[in-house]
């Protein structure tokens, strides 16, 4: 059984800086799994300043849309693996432009993830944005963006031990 825990929040909350916090003061060896594509140079530069802040000992892995599949071949006993994050992940299979894959579908991703989590080994810390403090947004695909966040938080959330809200960079515990 792993150590779950979701770490939810809004942009710039400081929730990635507080996972990062979590896994250092682990003691284990960290696997970075990053779920962004980088499409632009402002982009690049937010991802950069992820990249710049992080040890240069932790093992960083790229992968915007198997996530399932590769949590499934890190996870270990003895170490601590950071998915930054579940947000972008769901955006690049929603987004047609991010070239999902062609054999799978958000649905099978998303049930794929959701058997497999109970089931690691390790400690897994989730970072996820709380998308449902705000107005419902125009547009079909936002609001199905919206939708499908706000129920993958709430079944992550029940699964993992320990679930904590960042806001300001203060967390506050809400399970566990």
């Amino acid at each position: 059984m792993s150590n779950l825990t979701l770490i939810l929040g809004g942009a710039r909350s400081g929730k990635s800086t507080y996972a990062e916090k979590l896994a250092t003061e682990s003691g284990l060896a960290v696997t970075y799994i990053a779920t962004a594509q980088v499409y632009d140079d402002e982009f690049n530069a937010r991802v950069q300043h992820h990249k710049d802040r992080r040890p240069a000992s932790w093992t960083l892995v790229e992968e915007p849309h198997r996530l399932t599949q590769l949590l499934a071949r890190e996870a270990a006993p003895n170490q601590c693996l950071i998915v930054d994050c579940l947000t972008v992940w769901l955006a690049q299979w929603l987004c047609t432009d991010c070239n999902p894959p062609k054999n799978s579908s958000w649905q099978l991703e998303r049930e794929a993830l959701l058997t497999l989590l109970p089931t690691l080994k390790g400690t897994i810390i989730l970072v996820s944005n709380e998308v449902g403090m705000g107005i419902v947004p125009l547009g079909e695909i936002n609001r199905q963006f919206q939708d499908e966040q706000g129920r993958l938080n709430q079944v992550v959330a029940s699964l993992a031990n320990k679930v904590v809200f960042v806001a300001a960079g203060l967390p506050m515990k809400l399970k566990g």
